[in-house]
């Protein structure tokens, strides 16, 4: 698939077919390419949860406020930012601010693949982080920053519409 295609093709899923299971391998390619995000220094200050146990899957979808859909994907990711490793190289600055950059390119290339393979996700920033960092068993140095529901949609799933380029950038 090229580039513009998968961006094009990306699209936030709330409604998956629960027929369907996504298998380890293409949970494993998918984060083999999400893990080539570019990170400051090259530090890659990362941790990924795969979560499949439906106990867990629902303790997350409580930490998301009841969003319930994240309870009802095959594997649900937790994308979580090692501060510690970030402030290794950068101090305070990569512990704040870098490390957060870093996950997000790291989800970005995580949802991109994910569409590249025909599964649908959803980027849920929305959650009590200390109810994600209970429910998956987290200690105080990794924060989690994106929790992202995988599988298939059910049905078609609609896009959203984007501002005009002409609000947004400012050419110099």
């Amino acid at each position: 698939m090229e580039t513009r295609e998968a961006v094009l093709k990306r699209k936030s899923v709330r409604d998956f077919d629960a027929g369907k299971t996504v298998d380890d391998s293409t949970i494993r390619s998918i984060l083999e390419l999400g893990i080539r995000a570019p990170s400051a220094g090259n530090l890659q200050p990362w941790k990924i949860f795969v979560v499949r146990k439906p106990e867990t899957k629902k303790a997350l979808a409580g930490a998301a406020f009841g969003q319930r859909f994240v309870s009802a994907a095959p594997v649900v990711l937790v994308v979580c930012a090692d501060r510690a490793r970030a402030a290794s190289g950068y101090g305070r600055r990569g512990a704040e601010l870098y490390c957060i950059q870093d996950t997000a390119a790291l989800t970005e290339n995580i949802l991109l693949a994910a569409a590249d393979f025909g599964l649908g996700t959803c980027w849920v920033g929305a959650f009590d982080e200390s109810r994600c960092m209970e429910a998956l068993g987290i200690h105080e140095g990794l924060r989690p920053v994106a929790i992202v529901p995988v599988g298939y949609a059910a049905g078609n799933t609609a896009g959203t519409g984007r501002r005009p380029l002409d609000e947004i950038a400012l050419w110099d």
